[in-house]
């Protein structure tokens, strides 16, 4: 029994070391071309799709859109409970180190500098997770058209999650490392303000390709399949609408989706027993 159980575990890693190594041939030398798709966004086809710190090191993937004014967007955020950060001072990074070791609630804590197409940030927003500000959900957002398909301002973001407080693999000083699953941000984002009833339609357009091994310029690792996600907002501060429109992907992107669903189960797998 003990023979038949080790051919099975073997048999089971032979088995997604094969489908791991497919997918990358798919994925990064046979189909990148043919997964590309703005047909939601086609201004958006010509933009980097990655963030970069001060120094220009690549940051965190562009993995979340809105399309609505400032004001839609102040509002769609607010009703689903992510909160508006502070922004960078003496005072506020005082307050984040006296949270962070304390273990205080600071809700509106300030996230750090991210630039894309050489400008950072115009929105960054949070939520929490426990009591201190060691733990949270974030996301920065930069407007980069007055109009786009729906003849709305269309922002970008990256949302990631920040598991802890460490020091940064390139330079030292203390920061927040993110989580590797960047998808699950983003598919928690647009949960969260689709339950608030403040979203139109949904849809999702190419961003920076599927990514086993991304780093960030902390030099945290990252995974995702590549996709931005959208949500187009209602109009207008406390409007509501009851159903979310679901708009698809081309048949060939969805079938990458379904592909990397799987891959992604072996990743996680991979990462919990290296814990």
């Amino acid at each position: 029994m003990l023979w038949s159980m080790r051919r099975e575990t073997k048999f089971g890693l032979v088995a997604a070391t094969v489908f791991v190594a497919l997918y990358l041939l798919l994925a990064y030398i046979l189909l990148p071309s043919t997964w590309r798709h703005y047909e939601h966004q086609k201004k958006l086809a010509t933009l980097a799709m990655v963030t970069h710190t001060r120094d220009g090191i690549p940051g965190d993937p562009i993995n979340v859109g809105l399309v609505g004014s400032k004001t839609d967007v102040l509002c769609a955020m607010k009703a689903a409970a992510w909160y508006p950060a502070d922004p960078v001072t003496l005072r506020s990074s005082i307050a984040i180190a006296g949270s962070v070791l304390l273990n205080r609630p600071y809700r509106d804590a300030p996230v750090s500098r991210l630039f894309y197409e050489g400008r950072r940030q115009d929105l960054a927003f949070e939520k929490p997770v426990g009591r201190s500000a060691d733990r949270r959900h974030h996301v920065r957002f930069w407007q980069v058209l007055a109009s786009g398909q729906e003849d709305r301002p269309v922002w970008l973001g990256a949302v990631t999650f920040d598991r802890g407080v460490g020091f940064s693999h390139d330079n030292g000083q203390i920061t927040h490392h993110i989580a590797p699953d960047v998808d699950a941000e983003r598919d928690l984002l647009a949960a969260d303000l689709e339950a608030a009833k403040v979203v139109e339609s949904t849809y999702e357009v190419s961003g920076v390709a599927p990514t086993l091994n991304g780093r960030n310029g902390e030099g945290d690792r990252y995974y995702t399949d590549g996709e931005i996600k959208f949500s187009v907002l209602v109009e207008g501060c406390g409007q509501t609408i009851a159903t979310t429109t679901e708009l698809g992907n081309p048949p060939l992107v969805e079938a990458k989706n379904r592909a990397w669903s799987a891959v992604a189960k072996v990743v996680r797998s991979w990462i919990g027993a290296a814990r």
